[in-house]
């Protein structure tokens, strides 16, 4: 998004050039009128540069009018085309029972996306299911790039030195937590497997408060953090402050073997020896009966969805820090791109 933690508005707008249904994410604008914050410049080069059946499609930007309304900031609007679910949603939904087979394909599609996106040289850095969304056709869309950004292999004389603050905390990897600053494509791998042990538990399964908290759970459910299993963690500030017990907590919820083995590939705590995205595409857990879906899952999610009607306007309304309530419609939207 344009700001870390703005709106995502999922709503239906007609879109004047297109005439299309389409999801709007608003940002706010920075701080003279028509300057582009830096984040929203990076996340719209991403969104541009890929394109791919398993990642969100943008289609256009829109920017509103500064105004006494939004106190003379002005908003911008990417343009997406339109998904029904979000994978929040749906976990959410007792109508909604995800079989072995749909969640094998949930996690295919996940993975495929993601193995483009990295391919492409770029770290997702927030993957979690409220950034998961699902059409009524049941194709799978990995939205929201606003922390993403480009990667490159750090060389030894002169490691990267990205922000460590990203990641929805509960999908925080370990190595996030102890504060590393070169990472890469491991972390988002992690994130994965959070999303995939949700299928089963329908809630995040490391829901931690603090990073101590948060690691302390990692260790219940992955084993105890030890230059042992990880070398070189001892070299972490935080690492002195950890007295962390094993356990396995997740046998009660997932029961196919193959899915505890994947879970596990995917949760190894040291990044350099957790499974890549080519093998865990490739791993028994997608090859093994019961058989993944070869058609969408339309069958899953058609139900849910709202008819479309046909002709109807969508009005936005917002209401600013003075209490004066806003209404932005499609006349005030300007396209800048």
């Amino acid at each position: 998004m344009a700001k870390q933690y703005d709106s995502l508005y999922k709503k239906l707008a007609k879109v004047t050039k297109h005439h299309q249904t389409s999801g709007i994410e608003e940002g706010t604008d920075g701080e003279q009128e028509g300057r582009v914050p830096i984040t929203a410049l990076r996340e719209i080069k991403i969104l541009q540069l890929l394109k791919h059946e398993n990642v969100g499609n943008l289609t256009e930007i829109c920017q509103t009018k500064a105004s006494l309304y939004n106190r003379y900031h002005g908003s911008i609007y990417l343009v997406f085309n339109f998904c029904e679910h979000d994978l929040v949603g749906l976990l959410s939904n007792v109508l909604v029972k995800f079989t072995l087979s749909e969640i094998k394909k949930v996690m295919q599609m996940l993975l495929n996306g993601l193995y483009y996106i990295h391919r492409n040289k770029i770290l997702r850095r927030d993957m979690k299911a409220a950034n998961v969304f699902i059409t009524c056709a049941g194709v799978l869309k990995l939205t929201d790039f606003g922390l993403a950004r480009a990667f490159s292999l750090a060389k030894s004389s002169q490691p990267n030195r990205y922000t460590n603050c990203v990641v929805t905390f509960w999908y925080w990897p370990p190595e996030l937590l102890l504060g590393q600053q070169d990472y890469g494509p491991p972390i988002d791998l992690w994130s994965a497997e959070c999303i995939m042990a949700k299928m089963w538990t329908c809630s995040p399964i490391m829901l931690g408060n603090t990073e101590q908290h948060q690691l302390a759970l990692i260790s219940q459910l992955c084993g105890s953090i030890t230059p042992e299993v990880w070398p070189n963690v001892d070299k972490y500030e935080l690492f002195e402050k950890l007295d962390l017990v094993k356990g396995q907590k997740l046998k009660a919820y997932v029961c196919n073997p193959f899915a505890l083995d994947l879970i596990d590939k995917l949760l190894v705590l040291d990044p350099a020896q957790r499974i890549d995205i080519d093998n865990a595409l490739n791993h028994d857990f997608f090859w093994s009966d019961p058989g993944m879906l070869s058609t969408h899952l339309t069958s899953t999610f058609e139900y849910l969805a709202p008819p479309c009607q046909k002709g109807s306007q969508i009005t936005q309304q917002n209401t600013n820090q003075s209490g004066i309530l806003a209404t932005t419609n499609q006349k005030e939207f300007k396209h800048v791109l």
